[in-house]
């Protein structure tokens, strides 16, 4: 079983899907006009702007929901084992994706909201919805549609289910069965209650996990304030293979980067979409701006900080993947993931067992919330491909079936969990960038016309019929419900 999922991992993360997700941001970059740095204020004021309502979510509850998704076991155990395999080169490639992976995420997002649906009485939209209505071939939607639901009903959930257990069995001697029936329970309860309340739930947690790992990691770097043009030179030396101790694996380093980089973002992954189509805004591009943000948020400062307090205490080692061979071993017996932070966490603070139990509570509400965010999108992408009567019974059917394998996931080893969700992700990225690069268009046009808009001082709102978009449905019929109402005033 495993020896077969490593070579669907070798097949799907090729160089050519490392370097396309590279170019693929550029030409978003590029094609935006460097979006991500021009309208850096309005992403900000999006934020806190926004409506609620029956069908929809505010753009931060959004925002939320997204960043469930995307802060996961990628910023802890991930960051920490692409430094183990690519060396420190590999984070400032992690940025590099960051930077242009928000291009990505914008592009993705607003394609979300052009073609989003009301269907149920809430907001659907994403890979699925954006590729059949640009293209008016359901069948292209439903390819995404049946990998997304694989990938994040039955693939990804594992890798987060299987990093709690594993760190609360280490820091808390906590059966991982024991942890794998708490989660069962909890997630149970809030993704029956649906869309509002997973975004009530990702509202509250998200911000709150977020800044204590922030604080963690900033108190670490006050520690070591001495070590700051060390760790930076270190970072840059490596990522070009100018540093003579890594300087044969920089290809590592890139890839390594990117790959779990696109792991903690998602940019490129099409999952932020589906949380992006769920906003209640005027303007498409308003929640494109603030996915774009989250991809910053995520990169810059939550990946930047496990980064930060492995690579200033000094709590990591290098190994050549190809060759076994330790590049560098500061700490040995330790495998690449969350256990350098851990033992970069014990360093920092010398008090028995404070690392791996700060550590499991933080995986614990990272992972736990982006569980949420996965059985949502695979709800949505069920919602897709079944309607009606079918609908609720397969949703149904998914949940008891999501939450067997959480379980599953919880109990089984951590070498075959990555590998299954590194399938997941890798398939859901091939499907979606393709489709991205002939589908951009619409995007660029929502841009402009929110530009202009602003320059004449309006609060942007979206006419997909004067900009000659088509088959934006949603949006067709929202103008014509208020053009009625005003014909009726």
């Amino acid at each position: 079983m495993e020896e077969i999922v490593s070579k669907i991992n070798d097949w799907l993360w090729s160089p050519v899907l490392i370097y396309g997700i590279l170019v693929a941001g550029l030409i978003f970059t590029f094609r935006t006009k460097f979006m991500q740095v021009r309208f850096f204020k309005d992403m900000f004021v999006q934020l806190v702007k926004g409506e609620k309502s029956s069908s929809g979510v505010s753009s931060f509850e959004a925002l939320s929901m997204a960043l469930a998704g995307r802060i996961g076991v990628g910023n802890i155990a991930g960051t920490a084992t692409a430094i183990g395999y690519g060396g420190p080169g590999s984070i400032f490639w992690m940025w590099v994706l960051g930077f242009i992976g928000a291009a990505t995420s914008y592009v993705e997002s607003t394609l979300a909201q052009i073609y989003k649906d009301e269907k149920d009485g809430v907001y659907r939209g994403g890979p699925a919805y954006y590729l059949y209505k640009f293209t008016q071939k359901k069948w292209i939607g439903m390819i995404f549609a049946v990998v997304g639901v694989i990938a994040m009903a039955a693939l990804m959930p594992s890798v987060q289910a299987n990093s709690i257990a594993g760190a609360m069995d280490n820091a808390f001697h906590i059966p991982a069965w024991v942890t794998g029936a708490f989660l069962v329970v909890l997630i149970g309860v809030i993704i029956i209650g649906g869309l509002k309340r997973i975004a009530a739930a990702a509202s509250i947690i998200v911000p709150f996990m977020a800044a204590a790992y922030i604080i963690m990691a900033i108190i670490i770097i006050i520690l070591n304030f001495d070590k700051i043009p060390e760790v930076f030179g270190l970072i840059f030396s490596s990522a070009f293979g100018q540093n003579e101790m890594y300087g044969g694996i920089i290809g590592a380093a890139i890839a390594w980067g990117v790959k779990r980089g696109i792991y903690a973002n998602e940019a490129g992954q099409g999952t932020g979409s589906h949380h992006a189509a769920a906003a209640e805004v005027s303007h498409p591009v308003k929640q494109g701006f603030v996915q774009a943000f989250s991809i910053y948020f995520d990169t810059f400062l939550i990946c930047t900080a496990t980064a930060f307090i492995v690579l200033f205490t000094g709590a990591y080692n290098v190994q050549d993947e190809k060759t076994g061979k330790f590049l560098e071993e500061n700490i040995p017996n330790i495998q690449p993931g969350e256990a350098f932070t851990q033992s970069a966490i014990e360093q920092a603070f010398p008090l028995a067992g404070f690392g791996s139990g700060f550590i499991a509570i933080a995986l614990l509400f990272f992972a736990f919330t982006t569980i949420m965010a996965y059985y949502y999108i695979a709800e949505t992408n069920l919602a897709f491909m079944l309607e009606g009567a079918k609908l609720k019974i397969s949703i149904r059917v998914m949940q008891v079936v999501f939450l067997a394998l959480l379980f599953y996931g919880s109990v089984k080893t951590a070498a075959i969990a990555w590998a299954l969700g590194d399938v997941g992700l890798g398939l859901m990225v091939y499907v979606n960038v393709i489709g991205l690069l002939f589908l951009v268009k619409p995007t660029l046009i929502a841009l402009k016309d929110y530009e202009e808009q602003k320059k004449q001082g309006l609060d942007p709102v979206f006419d997909p019929r004067k900009l000659g978009i088509e088959n934006a449905d949603y949006w067709e019929k929202r103008l014509e419900e208020k053009e009625e109402m005003k014909g009726a005033v």
